[in-house]
């Protein structure tokens, strides 16, 4: 049965002593870009009580906004920005005040002609081994999507019996070394922090530690188990006492690192097992970064709360939906009931909750039962923000057979998705949330530690479908080039760029200095050793933010190439066998050609390499008796073979 929330009781007060609804809290700011001569016309939704609007302006990293840039009447719903360049971006605040005395707020993420992020940087995959060696194949598949979209990919696994010292420890470490570590994704029920004394919900009965995964993103901060000593919250796992493990901070100062988590333990009311829930999410996740299935530019709200005594927590959703589709394409309807048959790429639904499920929107038996056509969404109600409890409605969209890829508990505070109308990835827009206190309208409990993302914080709004098929050659006539050549992608884009690597998984530099219009690309400049290769499609993508050039996630290959005067060896048109697969102690590689001064590259399925071996003959054998249980890809001429060892 559904427990029903004090927030029931609180709406009903909040509707009778406020008779507004949540967008009256919200303004709707959208962006027409010029770039002859450049200007930037933001402009905003109309409200019959305003008296006037404050426009301000700012730089995408700046935290601050200074004075405003325009102070208007309540009669005008656009402002002209002449003072803007090509290819920089702008962040806008429109602030709107009202006869009513409801003074609101809305963001913008603007930009004429945005260049491509090529580079985002380093990707920490935290990965729970204990449940995840049926699903190595789709993990790498992930590796490699993710640095398809201008990432390095690092892979860290983890047990879920390791403390969250240790984990904590593992990343800090890769931090400190590489100062290009930017996110971390935890996938599997890697080990959760709790941390503070605190219950945003409202809930007496709520108060403790709740779930924090910005512990794992705080690079420097203090985080003590001392000082808390609760024991009253109904839940367990809530209570926190000096030594239990559990922190006593129930707010943070600066979270450093992106971060993400696909956890789908403990969900007993899916039929499926962990490992089918995992695998499920891997392969939507790589649908919907590849085209595979694509979804309405329209978000779907499905306010349960109202206006809520001004906290109005479905602004969320007007705030952030406007910049990204349009305010015309932000609808008020029933969340499953529509989403089961139409398709809306983000939604927000609130309600007054439990555990598992929000009154008016829906439980996680509903995620279990239908396919919901949504795939970015919040949701907001008392108990579930809680994540880490059985049947987790917060969790639950991830596990289901729709297409939802990330969720959050959005209203307290609120969380801002604007930047991802010109490209950005979601874990920035986490990374801003967690660390906001004045930047943007918070409500309450800004900066505090049960602030979370549940879902892959690398995905971004805009799939561009990539080309395909990708052919590595030697040119003849041409020693120490490689020749590229691909299939073209079946979206209308404006060409491609290449990029290249020493690794698979690290950082690619590009190497076309302007779109290649064609579907063919000659590298002159190779290194002896492995040549990685990624070919992107680039598209103009205009939004009601304004424009950027946006890139498919990547098709790939690499060659192995001796640079030496007039040699060159590498390819990819030689096939060979491996036997026997799987292996435990030896495994010979046998090929119909002469293999001659070929080099054969042993990885494992992070990446590393494992061996490098000359080798001379059509047959040779490989002592792998040393090599660990798991699964090894053999690469010979540019062919991948992938092997078992037991």
């Amino acid at each position: 049965m559904k427990k029903l929330s004090l927030f029931i009781v609180q709406l009903a007060i909040a509707f009778i002593s406020v008779a507004q609804v949540s967008k009256d809290y919200a303004v709707m700011v959208t962006a027409e870009v010029s770039d002859s001569p450049p200007s930037i016309i933001v402009k905003w939704n109309n409200s019959a009580d305003a008296t006037a609007f404050s426009v301000y302006r700012k730089t995408e990293s700046s935290n601050s906004w200074g004075a405003a840039i325009a102070n208007l009447s309540g009669t005008e719903v656009e402002y002209i920005d002449n003072a803007v360049v090509v290819d920089s971006g702008y962040e806008y605040r429109v602030y709107r005040s009202a006869s009513s005395g409801i003074n609101s707020y809305g963001y913008a993420y603007s930009a004429i002609k945005l260049g491509t992020t090529d580079y985002r940087g380093k990707c920490l995959l935290v990965v729970d081994t204990t449940i995840t060696s049926s699903i190595e194949i789709e993990l790498n598949r992930l590796m490699k999507d993710i640095s398809g979209d201008g990432w390095q990919v690092k892979r860290i696994n983890v047990n879920r019996n390791d403390s969250v010292k240790t984990i904590k420890n593992l990343i800090v470490t890769e931090y400190n070394a590489d100062a290009d570590t930017k996110c971390v994704l935890l996938f599997g029920h890697v080990p959760v922090p709790y941390s503070g004394n605190l219950n945003p919900d409202g809930h007496p009965d709520h108060l403790g530690a709740w779930p924090c995964d910005g512990f794992y993103g705080d690079m420097n901060g203090t985080w003590t188990d001392a000082t808390v000593n609760n024991i009253t919250a109904s839940r367990q796992e809530n209570w926190n006492v000096p030594g239990d493990g559990k922190y006593d901070q129930s707010s943070w100062g600066t979270i450093e690192l992106q971060i993400g988590r696909v956890d789908l333990y403990n969900l007993p009311s899916f039929p499926d097992s962990e490992n089918v829930l995992l695998k499920r999410y891997l392969d939507k996740d790589h649908a919907f970064r590849t085209g595979e299935f694509t979804n309405l530019p329209q978000g779907l709200i499905d306010d349960n709360f109202g206006a809520f005594s001004g906290e109005a927590f479905a602004s969320s959703g007007f705030r952030s939906f406007a910049p990204m589709f349009g305010d015309t394409a932000v609808k008020e309807l029933d969340y499953f009931g529509t989403m089961q048959t139409n398709s809306y790429l983000w939604s927000y639904g609130c309600g007054g909750g439990w555990y598992q499920g929000a009154s008016g929107v829906g439980s996680t038996t509903d995620f279990v039962n239908d396919s919901v056509q949504s795939v970015f969404t919040m949701l907001f109600g008392s108990y579930f923000g809680d994540w880490d409890s059985q049947d987790n409605f917060l969790r639950a969209p991830l596990a289901s057979k729709g297409q939802t890829l990330t969720s959050c508990w959005s209203g307290r505070p609120h969380w801002f998705f604007h930047h991802m109308a010109l490209g950005e990835n979601i874990g920035y827009s986490t990374l801003r949330v967690m660390n906001n206190s004045s930047t943007y309208f918070a409500s309450y409990y800004p900066k505090y530690t049960h602030i979370a993302l549940m879902g892959d914080p690398t995905l971004r709004m805009h799939v561009v479908r990539p080309p395909s098929s990708i052919v590595l050659t030697p040119p003849n006539g041409y020693p120490n080039t490689t020749s590229i050549s691909w299939t073209a992608s079946p979206d209308n884009v404006l060409g491609y760029y290449v990029y290249t690597s020493n690794t698979e998984f690290g950082k690619y530099d590009r190497i076309s200095d302007t779109i290649i219009s064609g579907t063919s690309f000659i590298d002159e400049n190779l290194f002896t050793g492995v040549n990685w290769y990624m070919v992107k499609a680039v598209r103009l993508e205009e939004t009601p933010s304004g424009s950027y050039y946006n890139t498919s996630t990547s098709i790939g290959d690499s060659v192995y190439v001796v640079v030496s005067g007039n040699e060159n060896i590498l390819g990819n048109e030689n096939q060979f066998s491996v036997f026997p697969n799987p292996a435990s102690y030896k495994i010979t590689i046998q090929s119909s050609t002469s293999n001659l001064n070929s080099i054969l590259v042993i990885t494992n399925d992070v990446g590393r390499i494992i061996l490098e071996k000359k080798i001379t003959s059509n047959k040779t054998s490989i002592d792998i008796s040393e090599f660990a249980a798991g699964i090894y890809f053999v690469k010979l001429n540019g062919v991948v073979k992938k092997v078992v060892v037991e």
